[in-house]
C-alpha cells in the first residue's frame, strides 16, 4: 500500500532526476512529467529548496534554473535505495533492464564481467547474465566478509577486483549506486562500465565532482 509519505518519496525522486537533465525546465513540464498537478510541483520544489536540495537562480525570460545541491544528490542516493527495496514490479522491471544490459555487453562483445555490489539487486543480475550467456566472475563488495552469492565469488577489495580478468564491470549497489559508479569511474573507462536506468546514475556528476 502507499503511503503519503511513499508517493512524496517517489515524486522527490522524479523531481530530482528531473531537474538533473534539465536544469531550466518549467514548473508545468515537471508537473506533466512527474504526473501531479502544478500546484503539488510549486509545493514539491519549495520543500525541496528548504531543505537544501535544490537551489533556483534567475534565467533568461523571466524564467528560473533549478540546480541539485550535494544535499540533492546524496538525497537522491538515499531515495533510490528506497525505493530499490522490493516489490514484484520492481523485480520485473530489474531483470528486464539487467537483461538488457547483458544484450548490450554481448553486442560490444563483453562476455567475461563482474557485479559491483552484493544483495537483491545483483542476485537478478546474475540470473539476467546467466539466461544472456554472459560470465559473471566475481561480485564485488567492499569490506564484505560474505564469500559466495548465488555460486558466484565475492570479492571485497579493490585489488582483487583489479586483478580479475574481466571485460566490463555491471553496478548492482542498490543503497548508493552513484557513490558506487563515482568509485568505478577513478578506475575504468566509462565504456567498461554499465547499468540499467533504474539506478538512476548520472554519468556527468563524476566529471564535475573532478573539476
Amino acid at each position: 500500500m502507499r503511503t503519503k509519505s511513499n508517493l512524496t518519496d517517489r515524486a522527490t525522486l522524479s523531481l530530482l532526476s528531473l531537474l538533473e537533465d534539465d536544469h531550466q525546465m518549467t514548473q508545468r513540464g515537471l508537473a506533466t512529467r512527474i504526473g501531479i498537478a502544478l500546484g503539488l510541483t510549486n509545493s514539491l520544489i519549495k520543500r525541496a529548496v528548504r531543505k537544501g536540495l535544490v537551489k533556483v537562480s534567475q534565467a533568461p525570460a523571466k524564467r528560473f534554473a533549478y540546480y541539485i545541491t550535494p544535499k540533492g544528490f546524496n538525497e537522491k542516493s538515499r531515495l533510490v535505495g528506497e525505493y530499490l527495496s522490493s516489490s514484484l514490479e520492481f523485480f520485473r522491471q530489474a531483470r528486464d533492464e539487467y537483461t538488457s544490459v547483458c544484450q548490450d555487453l554481448k553486442s560490444q562483445g563483453h562476455r567475461r564481467i563482474v557485479l559491483f555490489g552484493a544483495g537483491e539487486i545483483s542476485e537478478i543480475a546474475t540470473m539476467s547474465a546467466r539466461d544472456s550467456e554472459v560470465d559473471v566472475l566475481a561480485i564485488i563488495q567492499l569490506g564484505s566478509n560474505q564469500k559466495q552469492q548465488s555460486e558466484v565469488p565475492v570479492v571485497s577489495n579493490l585489488d582483487e577486483m583489479l586483478a580479475l580478468d574481466f571485460d566490463a564491470v555491471v553496478i548492482t549497489s542498490a543503497d548508493t549506486p552513484q557513490d558506487a559508479y563515482n568509485v568505478l569511474r577513478e578506475h575504468f573507462n566509462d565504456e567498461q562500465i554499465f547499468m540499467p536506468p533504474l539506478l538512476h546514475v548520472s554519468r556527468f556528476k563524476a566529471e564535475e565532482d573532478k573539476r
